[in-house]
């Protein structure tokens, strides 16, 4: 049975890798002329926690009870967690084939800090901490992968700046590293499955997307930048390559990604709507434009709902016996419902057209709904506008985001390419879109495994091999 190496490029889009920049990516290309690959279809919501997730466990975020990077706790206002590996309520793949005894490393996949014990390798994620000591397990390789480093572990750089040329070396840095650290690792099997994350793709995507992307509201047509799309793919292809040809012919090899990007539009300042609506209430004079509603002091009495910011809406009643001072009978949470659901649909952008606006209940949207969901998601003009949290802007609409500069936001379409020796060389087929849900007991599968029952996802027919 081969192995199955996965290789995660976060937020990239398939027109970037089949399309855009393939013709400087020679690795891919090779790799594509031996491949099924085509469109993958993200969770909702699209975002890479929880998309990982779903992509490693073949169930929905609810099941999870994983809805983004900030889940507020219950009975609070503002009281937020990061999720870990034990806020999955359902276990990805690696815990279940550690149980079984068969090798696994992980490198990086989200949420993953801090790492839990697996039966093998698990470097933890991007959410990692600074400094943070327990970030590799076990933790007794940590010397050896810190001197192929070069130094301490990079798990993330920070792109919400104007810097742009110090970001793009600090990006290229991290990338060389992680890869360096995959080779380190790979070298360290056999292994039955071997999952790699690179974050690096998203946050390029975050800070550079309007320099190579002329549809962009706020496309840069100068300075240094005008190539920066083809020198990046080129980078990540050459580490790609070098790790490609180290794995060799015999594994199955699935490149993916969790889902899309796009270019930003701009944000829409949802807490600003909810004041104008008399749903939301700040007590004394008007705050200072940007200020987060955490700082400002709330008429809670007289408050229905208030959102959070992100690359979507994450609406929260205010509920009487449910939150400290809550205003909104719990009888009357479905009828706010509808009241948003017909005064969100009614706004227009800047330019006067609809902005788009569609509004999910987690418990129709879920196979189970777990953890602690926010009340409604919100999604603006098909994720082109993020949801901005903050408040004093006087106005619905921000051109740039509210907690620092971004090109872009997320798409639902990611991305898989699967190469498999048991195929005929010249399989290169691609098209056909397939749904996140559907990986996981695909992999089993492909692993020689039965997927559980309570996997909501099927394994894709056209990748197992008759």
């Amino acid at each position: 049975m081969p192995a199955v190496v996965v290789l995660g490029l976060d937020s990239v889009p398939p027109e970037l890798l089949f399309q855009r920049f393939l013709p400087h990516m020679p690795n891919v290309r090779g790799l594509l002329a031996r491949a099924l690959y085509g469109p993958l279809r993200t969770c909702e919501p699209p975002i890479t926690v929880p998309a990982w997730a779903v992509f490693f466990s073949g169930v929905d975020p609810g099941t999870l009870g994983v809805y983004g990077f900030r889940h507020r706790r219950a009975g609070t206002y503002f009281d937020q967690y990061t999720p870990t590996p034990s806020t999955l309520q359902t276990a990805p793949i690696w815990d279940l084939l550690s149980r079984k005894g068969r090798r696994v490393a992980v490198l990086g996949m989200p949420p993953g800090y801090p790492p839990p014990a697996v039966n093998g390798v698990y470097v933890s994620d991007f959410l990692t901490p600074d400094n943070a000591p327990d970030s590799i397990y076990p933790s007794s390789l940590r010397p050896e992968l810190e001197r192929v480093a070069g130094g301490p572990l990079v798990f993330d750089v920070e792109f919400r700046h104007d810097a742009r040329e110090k970001l793009f070396e600090e990006l290229l840095a991290m990338t060389r590293q992680r890869w360096a650290i995959a080779r380190e690792v790979y070298a360290r099997g056999p292994w039955d499955l071997f999952a790699l994350h690179d974050i690096g793709p998203d946050r390029f995507h975050h800070a550079f997307w309007k320099y190579f992307d002329p549809t962009h509201p706020r496309h840069d047509k100068a300075g240094p930048f005008l190539d920066i799309g083809e020198r990046y793919y080129a980078e990540l292809d050459k580490e790609i390559g070098g790790f490609l040809r180290q794995v060799g012919p015999e594994s199955i090899v699935l490149v993916a990604s969790d889902h899309g990007s796009k270019a930003m539009d701009g944000c829409f300042c949802i807490n600003e709507w909810l004041m104008q609506q008399g749903l939301l209430r700040l007590k004394g004079n008007a705050p200072p434009a940007g200020s987060p509603l955490e700082k400002c002091e709330i008429n809670w009495k007289k408050t229905s709902v208030w959102g959070a910011g992100g690359y979507y809406a994450r609406l929260f009643f205010n509920v009487k016996g449910r939150e400290p001072e809550g205003s909104l009978k719990g009888s009357e949470v479905a009828k706010m419902t509808q009241r948003l659901e017909q005064e969100l649909s009614r706004v227009k952008r800047p330019d006067g057209q609809p902005l788009g606006v569609r509004v999910v209940r987690p418990e129709t949207s879920y196979r189970q709904v777990r953890g602690d969901p926010p009340d409604l998601m919100v999604y603006f003009g098909d994720l082109a506008w993020r949801s901005a949290g903050t408040v004093g802007h006087g106005k619905l609409f921000l051109e740039e985001n509210d907690t620092g500069p971004d090109d872009a936001v997320h798409g639902w379409d990611g991305l898989y390419a699967l190469v498999d020796p048991r195929r005929s060389p010249a399989a290169g087929q691609g098209g056909a879109r397939e749904d996140i849900l559907n990986v996981a007991p695909t992999l089993l599968r492909l692993l020689g495994e039965t997927p559980p029952s309570y996997m909501q996802g099927q394994p894709i027919a056209r990748w197992i091999p008759e």
